[in-house]
């Protein structure tokens, strides 16, 4: 009698630890799209509408043969561009071509404007020529750039920023972070709304003495370890317990979105952290 329960035992312990297996591995491929909409009395009435897609931090996976699950969201999200928000590869597990295969891909969906991330920074022979090659496909990749976007006699910018991983102190001591906030000060024009792509979340007081309007960034992976009641567990450059892992968050006048990204890195497993698409729609705030 004994023996018949124990083997209950074992078995009812086992289809628990399968089903906990199937949540954990269903949790790192179920693609999900996370909407936002972000309200500004700065923004033209031209953009008022405008639908902004994020991916951020792909790491070279793939959903899908050549990523058809991941373009089929963004594809079905009906974004006006895409923003690809740094570490399109990995510097681990290099793979170019899948960050090529998908970017070419995207373009037929929406324009696309790409920032590095740390693993960019990390290899940056490997990035010069990925980032040529995004460019001749009609990419546009944002170097510490600022463009212009036109629509219906209006106008906002965009701004975008090399990691912070590029940058090499100068002798006179100024720091990454100063050398950051200069290059955003000297690129922004304050007569327009201002949209910054910035991989990394934790230098929101840059972004907001930058004076920019919005800021899209990614590289906390959600806090790889999402745990309810208190969010992401650890995430890079932040430590544990993230204050920015995944959302919208403001500073003063400067919104910031952080992506929980789509892949993973040096740890290859998710929990309670689905991977996602960010779609922000704008709309204009009335200021009468």
């Amino acid at each position: 009698m004994m023996k018949k329960k124990n083997i209950k035992i074992t078995a009812a312990a086992c289809a628990v630890l399968l089903a906990g297996i199937g949540w954990v591995w269903w949790g790192n491929t179920a693609l999900m799209v996370q909407e936002y909409t972000v309200t500004s009395g700065r923004l033209p009435a031209a953009f008022s509408g405008c639908r902004i897609a994020q991916v951020s931090d792909l790491h070279n996976d793939c959903f899908g043969e050549n990523n058809c699950d991941l373009l089929q969201k963004l594809a079905e999200a009906e974004p006006d561009i895409i923003l690809l928000t740094g570490d399109l590869i990995d510097s681990r597990r290099t793979n170019t071509a899948v960050a090529v295969d998908f970017t070419r891909q995207a373009l037929e969906i929406a324009p696309v404007y790409y920032v590095s991330g740390n693993h960019e920074s990390r290899m940056v022979d490997t990035f010069e020529q990925l980032a040529a090659e995004l460019e001749q496909m009609g990419a546009v990749v944002l170097r510490n750039q600022a463009i212009t976007v036109e629509k219906d006699g209006a106008e906002i910018q965009l701004i975008g920023m090399d990691d912070v991983g590029f940058y090499s102190p100068d002798d006179s001591g100024t720091d990454r972070e100063e050398m950051l906030l200069d290059n955003i000060q000297a690129l922004r024009n304050p007569a327009l709304y201002s949209i910054l792509l910035s991989h990394r979340p934790e230098l929101l007081d840059v972004y907001a003495g930058g004076g920019c309007d919005l800021v899209f960034s990614g590289h906390s992976h959600g806090g790889q370890f999402r745990l309810p009641l208190v969010g992401g567990l650890f995430a890079p450059g932040q430590g544990f317990f993230p204050e920015y892992d995944g959302g919208v968050y403001r500073q003063g006048d400067t919104c910031m979105v952080v992506s929980r990204g789509v892949g993973n890195s040096l740890m290859p497993v998710r929990f309670n952290n689905r991977p996602e698409i960010v779609l922000v729609e704008l709309q204009r705030q009335d200021t009468d």
